[in-house]
């Protein structure tokens, strides 16, 4: 079932890429569309199969492949895992689904997309380290030509940017594992949370400073997020919600598996500065997408902030708060596609994105009125309110980081206010008020543009009424990474917080 996580989608690329004829051609979207609700269905399938009081790794499936080099062909699935995987497929498929139907090259494009959810499901199932290096690295190849060949007039900057930024990010973490293997002594690249135990603290600092800092460039974090806006920015609609939505994951899934987990002692020692960076990176988002005219912009340099609270939650490293972010990622991953499909809207209908010459699109009689309604929907649920999916994610992290780090949980909160702030400015400057010239007669919106939405905004709400849908699958697992890390004495924590195991009785799906 893993496999066809990742082989489905690489074999349909092949045939839609390679199949002889105009028939492909013509029908390479629905192809597509097929074969990933195929891999939507397998994920579904893992969920309702998946043990969730089973803390070890489950569906696992293994296969010699490079012996000498230490590589081997190990997939498995745990709760940290399992609901990316399911983010993924969903976001594929969305994205397809709202992709152009006259979309130029539509062979190459879709087989793109194809390879690109096959190269993120396999870093997220993989359990070999160089493995898991290789998807993380293969992602690169169809992100970059989908932005080069489909973006806009700066494409070829932005892509160029985006390219360099994430390979050396890739260098750097292939530097940690590499460097890793060979200090601890180890003859393979299997994943082993007890590698850099008989390692002195010193090197265990430098491997996961390493990791930081290339997992901080895909998140990413504050200095290294430079190349993220223009990557927003240029990127066409349906590859700004996989970028947004999935593929920043990779990063933060990084901090938890490989950093958190690979190098417990280290990670205690720099948690307090994580925290710190943390703050930065969520004030620093925050105050520049105030500055922002650019919707598509703004929700850019949104996602930089709310990067930034997972970062918070995983440097607290407690149980309360590893769960609040894996539910931030989930989150993120559903809001940030919702904004962009909604900007990417009004785009196509007004032909602008600026805040200064849209005005009004709220109007019930000219302008898109359902497309606002879902806009005050997606950027509630980023500001955190009550009801909606980012409440619960906020709420967990700065809940469970509160009693390590006070000062800068309360910081990060301060960043909460401003999301509210910003995503303000936008709603009123853009749907409410008289409506604007360049905003009157638009196009009517068709049913393939408002259904991806509607289905986002649906969950957005389902899963911030009954969180423990998602809880129950990770529960068991971000409870487990916990016992790893000596208690931090940053602040005054509560025993409570600090002693693993905590159920989220709240949280259960269980209870009324």
């Amino acid at each position: 079932m893993l496999s066809g996580l990742i082989w489905i989608p690489i074999l349909g690329a092949v045939l839609i890429a390679f199949w002889p004829g105009t028939l492909i051609e013509k029908r390479s979207r629905l192809l597509a569309a097929i074969l990933t609700t195929v891999t939507l269905v397998i994920t579904i399938a893992l969920g309702i199969q998946f043990d969730v009081s089973n803390i070890s790794w489950q569906f696992g499936e293994q296969l010699p492949w490079i012996d000498a080099l230490g590589l081997t062909y190990q997939l498995s699935v745990d709760g940290l895992s399992l609901p990316l995987v399911v983010l993924n497929s969903l976001l594929t498929l969305i994205a397809i689904c709202s992709t152009d139907s006259s979309v130029n090259r539509p062979r190459l494009y879709y087989s793109l997309m194809l390879m690109l959810n096959a190269a993120v499901a396999g870093a997220f199932l993989a359990q070999n380290l160089l493995l898991f290096f290789i998807f993380y690295e293969l992602e690169l190849i169809p992100l970059y030509l989908l932005i080069a060949i489909w973006g806009g007039a700066r494409r070829g900057y932005a892509a160029t940017k985006f390219l360099l930024y994430t390979a050396l990010s890739g260098v750097l973490v292939l530097a940690a594992f590499l460097g890793l293997t060979w200090l601890s002594g180890a003859y393979d690249f299997k994943y082993d949370p007890l590698l850099a135990q008989a390692l002195p603290v010193a090197q265990q600092l430098i491997l996961l400073a390493a990791l930081l800092i290339g997992f901080g460039i895909k998140i990413p974090l504050v200095p290294f997020h430079t190349w993220l806006p223009d990557a927003h920015v240029e990127a066409s609609t349906p590859i700004s919600v996989l970028l947004a939505g999935v593929l920043l994951k990779l990063g933060t899934y990084g901090l938890l598996r490989f950093g958190l987990g690979l190098f417990p002692e280290a990670w205690q020692v720099l948690a307090p500065w994580l925290a710190t960076w943390a703050v930065l990176s969520v004030l620093y988002g925050a105050l520049t997408a105030i500055a922002q005219k650019d919707m598509k912009k703004m929700v850019a340099y949104s996602s930089i902030g709310h990067m930034g609270y997972i970062l918070l939650a995983v440097a607290a490293a407690t149980p309360l708060s590893i769960m609040g972010a894996v539910f931030q990622m989930i989150s993120h991953g559903l809001i940030s596609a919702l904004l962009f499909l909604l900007v990417g809207v009004v785009y196509q209908k007004a032909g602008s994105r600026d805040l200064d010459e849209l005005q009004g699109l709220l109007n019930p009689e000219r302008g898109l009125p359902l497309i606002g309604s879902m806009m005050v929907v997606g950027v509630m649920a980023s500001a955190g309110i009550p009801g909606m999916v980012g409440f619960i994610s906020e709420f967990l992290i700065f809940r469970g980081g509160f009693p390590i780090f006070p000062v800068q949980t309360l910081l990060c909160m301060v960043g909460t206010g401003l999301t509210a702030v910003y995503f303000l400015l936008l709603v009123n400057r853009a749907f409410f008020g008289r409506l604007s010239p360049r905003a009157m007669n638009l196009p009517p919106v068709s049913w393939g543009d408002r259904v991806p939405a509607f289905i986002l905004t649906v969950l957005v709400a389902l899963l911030g009424l009954q969180p423990g849908w998602l809880t129950h699958w990770s529960e068991t697992t971000t409870t487990a990474l916990t016992p790893q890390i000596p208690a931090i004495t940053v602040g005054s924590a509560h025993p409570a917080v600090l002693s693993p195991p905590i159920r989220l009785q709240a949280f259960s799906s269980e209870e009324p």
